[in-house]
């Protein structure tokens, strides 16, 4: 048995007006949880350490660029790494990361046990939309604020397993899940901010947006015989209101783990990463049945096409 304790460290709502010290905080009380309950890797939400400031139409440079970060760690993040290398956790977390030369991606790394950065993520799968939109009811900005990622899907083996990483918006695509699996993951550490209510489509309700959260991780982990670890950023920030359903889910496809609030909690569950083992030697054993020179359409085209009529 390879055994990691996953710690999945859902946060209620940051509001505009918090200080990155503030939310640090609270990810140390998580840790402190964590460590109580014998953890070995913890993983937060997408944009941990601030709102999640896509919602607000910005035009100058200077007010955007405040939400991002120009280094990690960082002055506002040393106490959180510090006491993740202290108590023996690795964790995995997103912020906006604004590179040296001016680029700006929603990010999300790792560390191992001793609080060093041994992986970096850079969201692919951007939503939204670039201007303002004034038929959708509130706006959702990624497309304006980000770059696609440009570091692709990678895996790294770190403590014991070998992780993988994805934010948010992939975790809806096969293709995120599929291309980790080709790198043989068994462990998939995904963070998520997802507005309660569809901005295009109100009347789709909670209840379904979070079914097909769940949906899509639950396909991703049982199609590539891994381990999925999702967390929300929830609660209602600044009027608006994001969704939580964090959970953690088996190489099986079965829900482990699920938090059952919208505020900061902790859900935890032995994952035992040698569990993986029989999806990926029978029904999933690429090697044996993937056919691959009938799959050249996923990587020649973007959109659909139909037979004329």
């Amino acid at each position: 048995m390879r055994e990691l304790i996953i710690g999945g460290a859902q946060m209620g709502p940051i509001q505009k007006a918090d200080s990155r010290e503030a939310v640090v905080r609270r990810m140390i009380a998580l840790l402190d949880q964590a460590k109580s309950r014998n953890c070995d890797v913890v993983v937060f939400p997408e944009l941990a350490l601030t709102t999640f400031f896509p919602r607000w139409y910005m035009e100058d440079q200077a007010e955007v660029d405040f939400w991002f970060e120009r280094e990690m760690p960082n002055g506002a993040t040393e106490p959180l790494f510090a006491r993740a290398r202290d108590y023996g956790i690795a964790i995995s977390f997103g912020y906006a990361e604004l590179t040296p030369d001016g680029r700006h991606f929603n990010t999300s790394i790792l560390t191992n046990r001793k609080g060093e950065i041994v992986g970096k993520y850079r969201k692919v799968h951007l939503p939204g939309h670039v201007e303002y939109d004034t038929q959708r009811a509130f706006q959702h900005l990624e497309k304006r604020y980000f770059l696609p990622g440009d570091l692709g899907f990678n895996v790294w083996s770190n403590e014991g397993a070998v992780m993988g990483m994805c934010i948010c918006n992939d975790r809806r695509w096969p293709e995120t899940y599929r291309v980790l699996g080709l790198k043989g993951v068994e462990l998939v550490l995904l963070g998520y901010n997802t507005p309660s209510v569809n901005s295009q489509m109100s009347a789709e309700g909670l209840e379904k947006r979070l079914f097909h959260s769940q949906l899509s991780m639950q396909a991703g982990a049982y199609q590539n015989a891994t381990w999925v670890v999702g967390v929300a950023k929830a609660g209602v920030e600044d009027g608006h209101p994001l969704m939580g359903g964090s959970m953690i889910v088996d190489p099986n496809g079965f829900v482990v783990a699920k938090a059952e609030s919208e505020d900061d909690e902790l859900i935890v569950h032995g994952c035992d990463m040698d569990l993986c083992e029989f999806g990926k030697t029978t029904i999933f054993d690429f090697a044996r049945h993937r056919r691959i020179e009938h799959y050249g359409i996923i990587t020649s085209q973007t959109g659909a096409s139909r037979p004329a009529d």
